[in-house]
């Protein structure tokens, strides 16, 4: 990487970097398939904390307000915090292609290029070297197991797929996430695997380094974990199934088998959650049903008979107690390797807060958002194949009662009631990012409103 000038600035002269990248970044976030705020303008931006953390990468935490546009039934939105990590060049190079972000016009960068520094092979080795070897870069804490060493010179490549975050694989050994839109506390991503790890549950990759920031409050900011590199993820082969017209019952049955060892050893790891509250819940359903139909006119005709939904939340058993839990499940969060199923990514939903994502709950949310998946699936090419989600959804459900201890069909109330919330804001985040899927969830609202099976 060509030399550039060293750029150290004390707290209190974060608004000097800003005057040079404040234009390039304003433009550059709303494209990326990370960036929260796509559908409000970045209003105002500010910088938080920066770090040089090797010569020519710069470590950013930057805020971002939004517009006026009101959120449903609200205020406007908060703002965010997003960490970058930025390259900065003296003379451009075509190399950079679609990492690139800008030249500088004006302030202490005028005339250097900024790019996305994830895209560099160096920075991302000099990455890896500070996650094996702990240490501090100004509020930057870098920390490891070292029960789990990592080996060095492994060769980097940047994970190109859609998702809330970025995530580096490093010799198909380790797999490095970075989060992006940064909350304060710990992530869950890096506080479930490492506590189910303890527990010796070996159906979640354990964390052997992560990186965490003190200022300008204590988060997370990357985990490093063992990469499967030998495993397929369940969503793909759902899709390779169905495709061959193959049954998929035993493994969905094994699925539901993993999940249950999965929940219960959280429910070893944490503490168990305040009994059942089925009325809470139920309001909190409805409230997101109401802003929901506010935004996506499709929804309002059935918003009575999923009202009743939630409603009959109030009138059946609390189901089993509440635990912390995976929080966003789906077939993509799975990987089979061999015969064995894995799961990742316990972020949970990036959009929702942080307390609420380390909170105990139902686990009939992550049963619902896995019945939700299947049918996803068998919805992604004509004719829709119905018969082969309810089939998967069977089978699941029996292979997770085999293991936990009940049953979750026999739940039908509460089953019913979280699946209709899953599919609500399937229906928001569709009508948002991609309006040609809409009708895979419009599909369970009728279904769910009019007959509730």
């Amino acid at each position: 990487m060509p030399k550039t000038a060293p750029l150290r600035p004390r707290r209190g002269h974060l608004a000097e970097p800003m005057a040079s990248l404040d234009g390039l970044l304003r433009e550059w976030l709303p494209r990326q398939r990370w960036f929260a705020g796509k559908d409000r303008p970045v209003e105002e931006l500010g910088l938080l904390s920066m770090t040089e953390l090797f010569p020519g990468c710069l470590h950013l935490l930057v805020h971002t307000g939004h517009g006026s546009v009101p959120a449903p039934g609200g205020a406007p939105p908060a703002g965010d915090c997003y960490q970058l990590l930025l390259g900065v060049r003296e003379q451009p190079s075509p190399r950079l292609g679609r990492a690139l972000i800008g030249q500088v016009q004006d302030g202490p960068l005028a005339g250097r290029t900024v790019h996305d520094a994830l895209h560099d092979p160096r920075t991302a080795q000099l990455l890896l070297e500070r996650l094996r070897r702990p240490g501090r870069a100004g509020p930057l804490r870098f920390e490891s197991d070292p029960a789990r060493p990592v080996p060095g010179g492994l060769v980097p490549r940047l994970l190109d797929a859609e998702q809330s975050n970025s995530s580096l694989i490093y010799g198909d050994e380790f797999i490095l996430k970075l989060f992006r839109r940064i909350q304060p506390g710990v992530n869950p991503d890096l506080e479930v695997p490492d506590a189910l790890a303890r527990q010796g549950c070996g159906r979640v990759p354990a964390p052997v380094a992560w990186m965490r920031t003190t200022h300008p409050y204590q988060a997370t900011l990357g985990v490093l974990q063992p990469f499967l590199h030998d495993a397929s993820d369940g969503w793909t082969l759902s899709l390779t199934a169905l495709a061959a017209g193959d049954d998929f019952t035993v493994q969905a049955h094994e699925l539901g088998q993993a999940m249950a060892d999965v929940h219960l050893a959280l429910a070893s790891a944490f503490p168990a959650g305040p009994p059942g509250e089925n009325g809470r819940t139920a309001a909190a359903m409805t409230e997101r049903l109401t802003a929901a139909a506010h935004c996506v006119p499709a929804l309002q005709p059935f918003v009575p008979g999923l009202r009743a939904a939630f409603a009959a939340l109030t009138t059946c058993d609390s189901g089993p107690p509440a635990q912390r839990i995976h929080g966003d499940l789906h077939l993509g969060q799975v990987l089979r390797a061999g015969r064995d199923w894995f799961v990742i990514d316990f972020e949970g939903e990036p959009s929702r807060p942080l307390s609420e994502r380390r909170s105990a709950h139902s686990p009939v949310r992550d049963i619902a958002g896995m019945l939700r998946s299947f049918d996803y699936a068998a919805r992604q090419r004509r004719p829709w194949r119905p018969e082969w989600a309810r089939r998967c959804r069977e089978a699941f459900c029996a292979g997770y009662a085999a293991r936990a201890g009940w049953d979750p069909r026999k739940k039908h109330g509460l089953l019913r009631a979280y699946e209709t919330d899953r599919a609500v804001y399937e229906v928001l985040y569709e009508a948002r990012h991609r309006p040609d899927w809409l009708p895979v969830p419009m599909a369970a609202i009728e279904r769910l409103a009019v007959r509730g099976d």
